[in-house]
């Protein structure tokens, strides 16, 4: 579905949920629309994609007509051409303590114990489907509902590098330190956005993600390794 977001912007929309196909078709749209020049922006969602460009009614019509011609070819792209083939990427998490101050509240919240709120967040395998916020900080879907969690009512004024987060019905990791309303389980080791990486980011849409535990020792350890 296409419809108008502004007289310089079109939103494609494919549906209410995340499911796999939904998100393979947002990847595979929003690499196409990539590709296209003349466009400003385009903005992957869970489930949308907004697109923008040249505030002129002549730009309005084409790039509506280039994306219904993208979306004719959805049913018989292969993945490739989505971009590149999606990986599977295990984030170690070290839960709780000093690194996750807000697990019990998560816990209390779901009345769990913090065990089982790791135990349910680490046994799920989650998906990419976009990155935003600040660079490289991944929009996951696939959180169980098990342990959803209201955001802080007063934001942190700074959250650590690697702060791993829950925030609503949403689960992600904060690449670098910023303030943030999302309540903190853990803390990965793992430099989520590095500019002398290429690509900078460690994450991709599509990426499929795996959360393991790990302890603070063998936090340290993968920490001084890099």
């Amino acid at each position: 579905m296409i419809q108008p977001a502004s007289d310089h912007s079109l939103l494609v929309s494919f549906g209410d949920e995340a499911t796999p196909e939904v998100l393979r078709s947002v990847r595979a749209l929003t690499d196409w629309l990539l590709e296209l020049p003349g466009l400003r922006n385009v903005h992957p969602g869970y489930t949308t994609v907004l697109v923008t460009f040249e505030p002129r009614p002549e730009i309005y019509q084409e790039t509506e007509r280039k994306i219904r011609q993208l979306l004719n070819l959805l049913p018989y792209a292969e993945p490739a051409l989505g971009g590149a083939p999606a990986t599977r990427v295990d984030i170690p998490v070290c839960y709780g303590g000093e690194f996750g101050p807000d697990l019990d509240d998560v816990a209390r919240h779901n009345r769990l114990a913090p065990a089982d709120v790791v135990e349910i967040h680490s046994s799920a395998e989650y998906r990419v489907c976009f990155l935003g916020f600040s660079p490289g900080f991944p929009y996951l879907s696939g959180m169980p509902q098990r342990i959803a969690t209201p955001r802080l009512e007063s934001p942190r004024a700074r959250v650590p590098a690697g702060s791993v987060a829950i925030g609503g019905a949403q689960t992600g990791v904060y690449p670098m330190a910023s303030p943030g309303g999302w309540r903190l389980i853990g803390r990965t080791p793992l430099r989520l956005f590095d500019l002398q990486r290429d690509p900078p980011a460690l994450l991709a849409m599509g990426d499929a993600v795996r959360f393991l535990p790990v302890s603070k020792e063998e936090f340290d350890q993968r920490l001084a390794r890099g």
